[in-house]
């Protein structure tokens, strides 16, 4: 069954056209990439997939786990299991990253959540992703790294368990360890259940990835699908010739 599907999607920017009529599937327990020359419409789409109101549908479908989702608040894809990773997290003074992360988890699953099971949990994503245990109390993103707000991101994602996790350029910046690190959440975090959007300029993170397709989006649209060799066709080539 498919996780996601767009159909004919078109979306505008302060009445400008971003994304024409761009088509894509996405079915539990694959690994998707989208490369793309900037402007593109990469983040553009990662956008409109949560809603966010600073961009519109102006046609188009969207359907997650079987039920459209145009119309629903952002707030409320999420809670059906849509996590996006922004290229720049925001800074949350004064919420610490553990009081973050037990708020958002009630959010998404609407359940008692006991308290000792969900600190090991938390405790055990740390280690793995070579978090210090200090870094639980602190406010949230304040004062963090680049490296450290990715790192945030993807302990985020391995917390709330989405059915879609949205990687938006989460490897953007980072040094080679840090992604290493990304990867390796990435590897923790999919299975069979659950899907992956990956979003990037940098092959250097799918390289330790098992990855089912690479789209390249051009001017709105998707134009070309592969394997990962097509990204590799990328880095040594550039997008000139998927650009009329």
């Amino acid at each position: 069954m498919k996780l996601l599907s767009i159909k004919k999607l078109y979306a505008s920017v302060n009445d400008k056209e971003i994304l024409k009529g761009l088509d894509l599937d996405i079915k539990k327990g694959e690994i998707h990439v989208i490369m793309g020359p900037n402007g593109a419409g990469k983040s553009t789409l990662a956008n409109v997939i949560l809603n966010n109101p600073s961009y519109k549908i102006t046609s188009g479908e969207i359907k997650f786990d079987g039920e459209v989702i145009n119309n629903l608040k952002t707030d409320e894809i999420a809670r059906k299991g849509v996590f996006m990773s922004f290229q720049s997290p925001e800074e949350i003074p004064g919420i610490s990253v553990l009081n973050f992360l037990k708020t958002a988890k009630n959010k998404m699953t609407d359940k008692y959540i006991n308290y000792y099971e969900f600190m090991e949990n938390v405790s055990d994503y740390m280690s793995e992703l070579d978090i210090k245990d200090s870094y639980i109390n602190r406010n949230m993103n304040v004062g963090f790294s680049g490296g450290e707000k990715k790192k945030n991101e993807i302990l985020q994602m391995l917390v709330l368990n989405p059915k879609l996790a949205i990687l938006d350029e989460t490897d953007s910046g980072l040094d080679v360890d840090a992604i290493k690190t990304v990867s390796k959440g990435i590897k923790m975090f999919s299975n069979d259940k659950n899907a992956v959007l990956i979003i990037t300029h940098n092959t250097s993170l799918l390289k330790g990835l098992d990855v089912d397709y690479v789209h390249v989006l051009v001017d709105g649209k998707i134009v070309e699908t592969g394997t990962k060799r097509l990204a590799n066709k990328i880095e040594k080539e550039g997008y000139s010739s998927f650009i009329k």
